[in-house]
């Protein structure tokens, strides 16, 4: 049987490297492709020195349209056969499009170059454009789009801008680019930024249990990875704080997909990361944050903040994207089926 040849790239800031691997030496069936990444993880602390906990899935676009067709799987820490579908990883595409050079599946990456992606999981059209571009990596913009006539109360999980949750608790329910809750730090004790970043054990189980409530109101498993929590304060005007976690810790930093949902949530009147920022709201759309990896922005053009405005995209910049290296899986135990010949895989369960 041919070697699986993958690739292990990495986002600046992002948790950890992602394991990229064409999607054409993979079984196309969603029991057989489980059943085959959980071989792959068995294997990959001896061939790659360390676990790694994402995954992408590759190809060249099927659609017109796009360039790269993307699929990102989310492996959970404890068995080698836990996997968690539902969700995006921005970091991830990033990851996924140096490896994708490096594989052969894009051409060289230059300057001024954008490469759209189909984000198989939730439907996000993501197209990066390439700042800067060497043999060490690259940086990018991403432009996350939204569907035309995307209203802004459409992205509320809740169907309202504030939920008041556990020990009243302030939290909006966000989806863009991923599911996001977004809790205000000053109910969690918070009072400082320096308080907001700091190994506090406190805050991260108050933190945990949210999500995890979170979930079971929308009727997920609790033990998965989405919903994604995050504590939002503004210790300075005009900027947001904030503190997020990942599987299985604290974020470094905030996700790309993170900044992406803070961005809209920030554009819908009511919410928390909204109220937090008041009337020094994102001057021409731009938000900055700060983040205990540092500083970032995006920007977001809305028609309005109203629930029946439209939201039409998200970018954020100054992203880059190094590469790790190939990694050789060895052969699968099991064999790959044809695409035309096999069912079409969901992982957006």
């Amino acid at each position: 049987m041919t070697p699986v040849i993958a690739y292990l790239s990495r986002a600046v800031g992002a948790p950890g490297p992602t394991l990229v691997m064409d999607r054409a030496a993979l079984p196309a069936g969603e029991e057989a492709l489980l059943a085959a990444l959980a071989d792959i993880r068995r294997r990959l602390p001896e061939v790659s020195g360390a676990e790694v906990l994402k995954l992408a899935l590759i190809g060249p676009a099927r659609h017109p349209l796009y360039d790269l067709d993307y699929r990102f799987v989310q492996a959970m820490p404890g068995a080698p056969d836990r996997f968690d579908l539902r969700g995006n990883c921005g970091h991830s595409i990033l990851a996924a499009i140096t490896a994708a050079e490096r594989m052969g599946l894009l051409p060289r990456l230059a300057p001024g170059q954008r490469v759209r992606v189909n984000a198989l999981n939730n439907g996000d059209r993501v197209v990066c454009e390439v700042d800067q571009a060497g043999r060490r990596g690259s940086v990018f913009t991403a432009h996350f789009l939204a569907e035309p006539g995307t209203r802004l109360g459409s992205l509320l999980m809740t169907g309202e801008p504030v939920s008041e949750g556990a020990a009243a608790v302030a939290s909006s329910y966000v989806r863009m680019g991923n599911p996001y809750i977004f809790v205000d730090a000053k109910d969690l004790g918070v009072r400082h930024q320096d308080d907001l970043f700091r190994d506090d054990r406190k805050l991260f189980a108050a933190l945990t249990r949210l999500r995890e409530n979170a979930a079971v109101r929308l009727g997920w498993a609790p033990e998965g990875a989405f919903p994604k929590i995050a504590a939002v304060a503004s210790f300075r005007p005009g900027r947001l704080a904030v503190r997020a976690l990942t599987v299985p810790g604290w974020h470094p930093g905030l996700a790309l997909t993170g900044v992406v949902c803070l961005a809209a949530a920030t554009a819908i009147g009511g919410t928390v990361p909204n109220r937090l920022l008041g009337p020094d709201r994102a001057a021409a759309g731009r938000i900055a944050v700060d983040t205990p990896g540092g500083p970032v922005t995006a920007a977001c053009a809305t028609t309005g903040d109203s629930t029946d405005d439209e939201l039409m995209w998200i970018s954020v910049g100054e992203k880059e994207s190094n590469p790790v290296g190939p990694v050789n899986l060895g052969p699968l135990t099991v064999t790959p089926m044809p695409e035309e010949a096999a069912p079409c895989l969901s992982l957006s369960a």
